[in-house]
């Protein structure tokens, strides 16, 4: 039995997608961030439920996205600002902040709720994507992301990378392309996408 870090997102438009790589580069170039955003194997996303699966549920999680995004009234997201934080090895973090409309706050609440029976906090470096040393910032994010970030807690964010990132023009509207399923990488990054369907 294979089992498998995993995230259920929204992943934004190209449009978006590019402005987060951007911001990221630059925090790459300034702090040497250890996150390097990439359209197809590093993707700006905004999480709605962390945890580990055994991967022959893939195709049954794949069945309450698609139940989900059928009823999905989300099209348009907003970005509001920049929101710094420090995690636990004290490092600065910088991600685009989500408005949390109540529609996207349902949204969570449901994610959370129907893949709860196949979900599992309990995770170990190999349940990780890819062969890199994992942080263990990375592991206790994922076993503790029902707690700290779920229902009331739930801060809808697109993570940039580690460093103080520059202020944009805010507001900047974009549309959500996938809701989608991924395997997760070392500091919670989304590898690789499992499945996807479109809200």
């Amino acid at each position: 039995m294979d089992r498998i870090a995993v995230d259920v997102v929204l992943l934004p438009d190209e449009m978006m997608a590019d402005k987060a790589g951007e911001a990221n580069a630059e925090l790459v170039k300034r702090f040497g961030s250890e996150i390097v955003l990439h359209k197809e194997n590093c993707l700006p996303h905004i999480s709605l439920a962390m945890g580990c699966i055994d991967e022959r549920d893939v195709t049954a999680i794949e069945k309450v996205l698609t139940e989900v995004a059928e009823r999905c009234t989300i099209r348009e997201l907003k970005i509001i600002g920049i929101h710094t934080s420090t995690n636990d090895r004290g490092e600065t973090v910088s991600v685009f902040e989500v408005e949390k409309t109540k529609e996207l706050q349902t949204l969570h609440e449901e994610i959370m709720e129907k893949v709860q029976p196949y979900f599992s906090n309990v995770v170990t470096c190999d349940m990780i994507y890819g062969v890199e040393e994992v942080a263990q910032t990375t592991l206790e994010w994922i076993e503790s992301y029902r707690e700290k970030a779920g229902f009331v807690k739930f801060f809808p964010h697109i993570t940039i990378g580690y460093g103080n990132a520059e202020e944009q023009g805010f507001p900047i509207e974009f549309a959500v392309s996938k809701l989608a399923l991924c395997h997760l990488g070392n500091h919670c990054t989304c590898r690789k996408v499992l499945v996807s369907v479109e809200p």
